[in-house]
């Protein structure tokens, strides 16, 4: 009995070592979604965004959509789809006269590279050195992070100027949230990427918004306050009852935000 017990053990052992590798292994395809396609400004609903180019430090030459405004919003997009699939957001900040560059990350919408933390970061300092390379002044910049690159606006906000910063569904870092959903692996142990948004937050300069659903269920809420607590002041917070992770602008996201930008 004790014999057969213990070659089960062995067996379990072996079994969760082979799917943590595994989980380990397919953890980039785990945590990024990019649409290859290439998108057009028209096809979306924003005719009158220009496709520009992004020069990475590391020598990438990225498609983005810009249109000239003031204040300038910086989108850095989440995980999954293309630049395109947030061009009905876009539009009400076009109407207002707001300036927005559609940052695409690498690996995405037809854009050459993979999506790793350092690169992401990379794409976002480069979106920063496109603005101010046609003298838009950074406390005219308001980075805006939703889900997955919520943590990446928090880290540019911590190492460069900006006047201000709006964080949609924002968590403490990848990897927490990454634990929360896959508890049975050992997620802090293997990944790769940790956008750890809670360390960069207290050395942030610049006021912020924070504009979360109560009823996420991919970045649960509780992540989004645990962040806003390390934020320094000014901030301000909207955790919308009823909303979840992919309806916010039916709850009012872009008037929210309109509405911090006004008061800037």
């Amino acid at each position: 009995m004790l014999e057969a017990l213990g070659r089960l053990a062995a067996t379990l052992v072996a079994v969760y070592a082979l799917v943590s590798l595994a989980a380990c292994a397919l953890q980039d395809s785990l945590l990024y979604f990019p649409d290859p396609a290439r998108p057009k400004p028209q096809d979306f609903g924003v005719p009158d965004m220009a496709p520009v180019e992004l020069r990475t430090a590391d020598g990438l030459r990225l498609n983005a959509w810009y249109k000239p405004g003031d204040p300038t919003l910086v989108y850095l997009h989440g995980n999954a789809g293309h630049i395109g699939h947030r061009g009905y957001r876009a539009r009400p900040w076009l109407d207002a006269g707001v300036g927005l560059l559609l940052v695409e990350w690498r690996g995405y919408g037809g854009n050459p590279g993979r999506p790793r933390e350092a690169g992401l970061m990379a794409d976002g300092r480069a979106a920063l050195d496109f603005l101010a390379a046609r003298g838009v002044a950074p406390q005219r910049t308001v980075l805006y992070g939703e889900s997955l690159g919520a943590g990446i606006a928090v880290m540019l906000a911590a190492e460069r100027p900006v006047g201000g910063l709006v964080l949609e569904s924002p968590y403490t870092s990848v990897v927490a949230v990454g634990a929360a959903h896959y508890w049975f692996l050992p997620v802090r142990l293997l990944a790769k990427d940790a956008f750890d948004a809670a360390a960069a937050a207290p050395r942030l300069k610049v006021p912020s918004l924070v504009i979360h659903g109560e009823r996420d269920d991919v970045i649960p809420v509780r992540f989004g306050r645990a962040l806003y607590a390390a934020l320094p002041e000014p901030k301000r917070a909207h955790f919308i009852p009823g909303a979840g992770h992919h309806d916010l602008s039916a709850h009012g996201l872009e008037r929210i935000v309109l509405e911090y930008l006004r008061q800037r």
